[in-house]
């Protein structure tokens, strides 16, 4: 009874819970994902942006299913990023991260809107504005958590 009563002082003194609140839930990890693509985006850095995603990566946008590689990914971000100065890339609800019940996948359903300018080839600056729903697709992997998918809904214009 003695070894029972010591193995649990630690539960009972809350001496885990104070260790367990200092670690970031999963979906605490999610979110901070999630928070850095938003971030990316404002910064236009587009390493940041990749850097959580896996190569093997679904995409499905507009209408199209494909599987670009990182690499791929980057030579249509990397330009796009570089010449579009976003004033305002921030959620419009609160995202949502959902886990899988054997915490090997993962979700985070966001509403985004975005506003800035964009440079043109002429090197004027056009206005860029939409609002974008979409679903990050996530993988726990021995290095945390990885993105492999995008399905992204944007709204209509008005």
């Amino acid at each position: 009874m003695r070894k029972v009563t010591l193995l649990l002082a630690p539960l009972v003194m809350g001496w885990t819970s104070a260790v367990s609140s200092s670690l970031p839930s999963d979906e605490q990890q999610l979110l901070g994902l999630h928070q850095a693509g938003l971030t990316a985006h404002l910064k236009g850095d587009v390493d940041a942006l990749l850097a959580a995603q896996a190569d093997n990566f679904v995409l499905v946008n507009r209408g199209d299913i494909s599987s670009p590689t990182k690499e791929q990914r980057r030579a249509v971000l990397g330009p796009y990023l570089a010449t579009t100065k976003f004033d305002v890339y921030r959620d419009t609800v609160a995202p949502i991260a959902k886990i899988s019940r054997d915490g090997t996948l993962a979700w985070v359903i966001a509403r985004v809107e975005a506003r800035g300018t964009r440079a043109t080839p002429d090197a004027g600056k056009a206005s860029v504005e939409f609002e974008v729903a979409w679903i990050e697709l996530y993988e726990r992997r021995e290095s945390g958590w990885v993105g492999i998918g995008n399905v992204s809904s944007f709204a209509p214009n008005q």
